[in-house]
């Protein structure tokens, strides 16, 4: 069981690196490509619910935002609701580049899963979604009892 849990680690790792050689010729670093495809995914984000999908401190993410907003390719807003929080968007100037960094996670996705059907993508896809829940589900016990 810990081989697999292995295997998945170091799946993905190699994933990410094989992005982020092709991502780096756009001008973006890991951490910039990883803020603008969350930012893509799940607009208007607070800084701490960013930190934590990238499993970075607060003040990691706030850095990473800064100097996105100082190039204007993300801006802060207040949130409406809470006017410590801020919400994140992606500015005009973000969305050539997001596609073409989506466009490269198309072709990089092409790559990877070469030689698997649409049917096999999809049970892949079933299996990885149930290890998250189960991982959710354990963690959330765990902070209960702690």
């Amino acid at each position: 069981m810990k081989e697999l849990a292995w295997e998945m680690a170091e799946t993905s790792r190699m994933i990410r690196r094989f992005y982020d050689r092709r991502a780096s010729a756009l001008g973006v670093t890991t951490a910039q490509w990883r803020v603008l495809a969350w930012l893509g995914h799940e607009p208007g984000l607070k800084q701490v619910e960013l930190a934590e999908r990238l499993d970075v401190e607060p003040i990691t993410a706030c850095r990473i935002l800064d100097r996105l907003e100082e190039a204007g390719l993300v801006e802060r807003q207040r949130d409406p609701g809470d006017r410590r929080a801020w919400r994140l968007v992606l500015t005009a100037k973000a969305e050539p580049i997001l596609e073409r960094l989506r466009s490269l996670a198309e072709e990089m996705a092409a790559d990877a899963f070469e030689g698997f059907s649409i049917d096999d993508i999809e049970a892949i896809r079933a299996k990885l979604r149930r290890v998250r829940d189960n991982v959710t589900r354990a963690d959330a016990a765990q902070k209960v009892s702690a």
